[in-house]
């Protein structure tokens, strides 16, 4: 039957035999080719009726195409269905999968170009056999004799952003399978295009990955190799390898090699635990789970990472590292993986593409092949050529690259394709207008990409020259949940550095970038306190990288007093982020920088400095900048800093069990707040001498100092701290054995604080919760609440504080004595697996153990 091939609006239909290999090694050769034989007539038969195109039918699989979506759909459930009524050898019938997708390709006769084809065939990869799955625009354009069940959303292993997918309900046959095979527990970017060619490489590197004995692949080579895209791709395609989760960790917005595993961390949202250091939280907290972390763009760090990442490795056996980087990193054990030029037919095969996503539609010809290989078969050089197609045709660009190339190849030594590709990019640049190559150059300023108002602001952006860069493949776009984020490859991102060097612009565009991001750090200070401040917090990660390069030029540049001011506005994010040892280091950097800094700056970023050391568990460095704080805040007369600094040095005294000492400094703290009318500092106060007074068994007087810091929190309309003293107030109720109201007052608590988000009161609840379930002898729901409790301080880095480490002391000797070590062990592995609103819903009898 002869089809004319679908044009326009077309659906696409993909299939394959589930686990053939396996069929073909139980029924032998013969007996599966006979099989293989029945299944493809079955299959065609289907296909012959609804006026299929088959585009291609290799091995086990056959792809289709169809002019409407109905007709796709009535093929796949027929050929569903006479499979399964079909007789196979016992034991042994065919279970294909399909998947149908539909959308706009364009036509390269007899075949189509376009991404459409390969997200039908990734919605195919997901499914299981005996199982249809549908795309939403295939769904939507069926009429109400098809009957689906709404699949939910999935990342497919093509990197696309999330699809909403659907199964094909088939009477008389199966409904129920298992989970799509998609991307789960990942981070991995969505690239702007869809991944073309590199089979074999890609199989290559998979088997790296899978080897028993390979625990840090390194893909090498130059820039613009497509290093990172292989990477991106290996990764998603061994997800089903690691239950634990696929990160990817993006090392080039770095500068310092030490920061690179607080770049790990925050990509896992693992925060620092105080006094462990950021290495050995990592360790502890990713023991024993099966994670791959793709770190990507490591040349610029070597040597300093490479010894933290061995020692990630080593200390991690179930941990696979995959790393990308001009260069191999010379630890034991590296595998490396030299990623090769494209091979001549998928270097054509990718330049067609690309020139098709921007509306030109090219033939296979000797000019593309002779392009292609004047390109070297790189693949970043092809996408930078096919972005000009809708000026030149390939003929044209041969004549205009010819002589950029030839001028510009290098001493006899140096990498040929490294040669290409800066020619590429230099001619890229060379035919922008002015005005792009000023926006081009400028935008480098950023690291870890920029928003538009901050492109605008920092760089004189407009949308016209923005969206001009990113048609021609020098600047990209990617969508976030704070919305559109613009960026450039780090090899072009080099180049438009050196334009920015030369330009004498440079000075001037980071002083702007400086300030922007000052703003920024002012605006969300005092907004991280606040019902929103998880969108400020979200804000500030995303711009992490930007804020970080900031610092560190006005640091480098001796502009001390902005410096400070930068940094002694972030010192909360850092604090209540979990960036405790790189926070740290920022403040120390900056007060001990030197020259003109306003007093009212440095008490601000020594407030800071004063409460991460006290976090971190450094109780000395914390008392020193306490005492000059206090100092300075006398000199200045600042009757608040005074105040603040001596409950800083009084929490110290009670940590060092100096409870003399720590009620005088919190009693001088509280008499100034309460003369000079400083309720916030009162009421800290009051918490801080009733946590003394518990210390020390006295819990009359803690009862009465807990209550006024709640009154004057109730006054304050202060939300965490109504919450904080609930918990107290409920401590004390426990204590002396009123476990009824302990649990009315810590229920008020928990949820209080669960409806913050704030998860340093929420230890407070939850080892409260434990302790009140000690006392009622319900020890497994203790262990429990304690493993929760366990799994939040290593997210959230909180360090147990003097009272904290007495009632724990006192739980675990009664649990061990009433559950015994392995029924422990038992019930803490399997606690560690419940969510944050499990353990709160568990605490508060609203459930079960999940």
């Amino acid at each position: 039957m002869t089809v004319a091939q679908p044009a326009g609006t077309v659906t696409f239909l993909f299939s394959d035999i589930e686990s053939s290999t396996l069929l073909l090694q139980q029924l032998g050769a013969e007996r599966y080719a006979a099989a293989l034989d029945e299944h493809r007539a079955l299959l065609q038969a289907a296909f012959d009726r609804h006026a299929g195109y088959v585009v291609d039918c290799e091995g086990d699989a056959f792809f289709v195409a169809f002019q409407s979506a109905t007709d796709a759909v009535a093929a796949a459930g027929e050929a569903q269905q006479a499979l399964a009524a079909h007789a196979w050898p016992e034991g042994h019938e065919l279970r294909v999968r399909i998947g149908v997708h539909t959308g706009e390709p364009l036509l390269a006769p007899p075949k189509y170009v376009g991404i459409d084809i390969h997200r039908a065939a990734r919605i195919m990869a997901a499914g299981h056999g005996g199982q249809v799955v549908l795309s939403q625009t295939s769904r939507d354009l069926l009429d109400e004799r098809f009957e689906v069940r709404d699949l939910g959303e999935h990342r497919l292993k093509d990197l696309s952003a999330p699809q909403r997918l659907y199964q094909l309900l088939l009477e008389g046959l199966p409904s129920e399978f298992p989970a799509l095979k998609s991307l789960y527990r990942t981070n991995l970017p969505v690239p702007a295009t869809p991944f073309l060619g590199r089979e074999k490489e890609l199989a290559e590197v998979v088997a790296h990955l899978r080897a028993a004995d390979s625990r840090l692949v390194t893909l090498t080579g130059p820039g613009g190799t497509g290093k990172t895209r292989l990477a991106l791709q290996a990764a998603a395609e061994v997800s089903d390898d690691h239950p634990d989760g696929v990160f990817w960790v993006a090392l080039a917005p770095l500068r310092d090699p030490h920061l690179a595993l607080s770049q790990v961390a925050q990509a896992l949202e693992v925060k620092e635990a105080p006094g462990q250091g950021i290495a050995a939280t990592l360790t502890a907290r990713l023991a024993g789970k099966r994670l791959l972390l793709l770190l990507d763009n490591a040349e610029h760090l070597l040597p300093g990472i490479a010894s933290d990442l061995a020692v990630l490795r080593d200390g991690l056996p179930t941990l696979r590292l995959l790393v990308t980087s001009r260069e191999r990193l010379q630890v034991t054990g590296e595998q490396t993986y030299a990623v090769p030029f494209l091979e001549q037919a998928e270097a054509v095969e990718l330049f067609l593409a690309r020139a098709a996503e921007v509306g030109t539609v090219l033939e296979p010809s000797t000019a593309v092949a002779e392009l292609c290989a004047r390109l070297d078969n790189l693949p970043l050089a092809l996408e930078l050529a096919a972005a000009r197609t809708v000026v030149f045709s390939p003929e044209q660009l041969i004549d205009r690259l010819s002589q950029r190339l030839d001028l510009l190849k290098g001493p006899r030594d140096a990498d040929p394709r490294q040669q290409t590709l800066r020619a590429t990019i230099e001619w890229s640049h060379d035919l922008l207008a002015n005005e792009e190559k000023q926006l081009f150059a400028r935008l480098s300023i950023f690291t870890g990409g920029c928003t538009y108002e901050a492109a605008e602001q920092v760089c004189d952006a407009d949308p016209d020259t923005l969206q001009s860069l990113i048609d021609k493949s020098l600047v990209r776009r990617r969508d976030t949940d704070l919305g559109p984020r613009y960026w450039m490859l780090e090899t072009i991102r080099e180049y438009a550095v050196e334009q920015m060097e030369e330009s004498g612009d440079a000075e001037v565009r980071q002083l702007s970038h400086a300030t922007h991001f000052l703003s920024l750090a002012e605006a969300a200070e005092p907004k991280l306190l606040k019902a929103d401040r998880d969108l400020w917090f979200k804000r500030l990660d995303h711009e992490h990288a930007n804020l970080r390069a900031a610092i560190s030029w006005l640091h480098t540049t001796h502009r001390s007093e902005l410096e400070l001011q930068l940094v002694s506005e972030l010192w909360r994010f850092w604090y209540l982020g979990g960036h405790l040892r790189e926070g740290r280091r920022w403040l120390e950097d900056a007060l001990a920088s030197g020259g003109e800094q306003s007093v009212v700056r440095r008490i601000k970023a020594i407030h800071g400095a004063a409460l991460l050391a006290h976090r971190m568990g450094d109780y000395s460095r914390t008392e020193v900048l306490a005492e000059e704080w206090l100092t300075l805040a006398r000199q200045y007369e600042d009757s608040e800093g005074v105040a603040t600094s001596l409950l800083a040095l009084g929490l110290v005294a009670a940590e060092r069990g100096e409870y003399e000492r720590a009620e005088a400094l919190d009693g001088e703290g509280a008499e100034i707040a309460r003369k000079m009318g400083h309720r916030e500092v009162l009421m800290m106060a009051m918490n801080n001498l009733g946590d003394t007074a518990m210390l020390q068994g006295n819990n009359d007087q803690a009862r009465l100092l807990f209550q006024e810091s709640v009154d004057l929190s109730c006054e304050l309309n202060d939300e965490k701290h109504i919450a904080a003293g609930h918990v107290n107030l409920g401590t004390l109720a426990l204590r002396d054995g009123r476990t009824d109201e302990a649990r009315d007052l810590l229920s008020k608590g928990l949820e209080r604080a669960h409806s913050l988000g704030d998860k340093e009161i929420l230890i407070w609840c939850l080892e409260s919760f434990a302790a009140l379930a000690v006392s009622e002898r319900k020890g497994e729901k203790a262990a429990t609440l304690l493993a929760a409790v366990e799994v939040l301080r290593e997210e959230t880095g909180h360090a147990r504080q003097a009272s904290e480490r007495q009632n724990d002391e006192q739980n675990q000797i009664v649990l061990s004595s009433e559950l015994g070590e392995d029924r422990r062990a038992a019930t803490r592995a399997s606690a560690r697996e419940m969510t944050l609103d499990d353990a709160i819903n568990y605490a508060l009898d609203r459930s079960e153990k999940m």
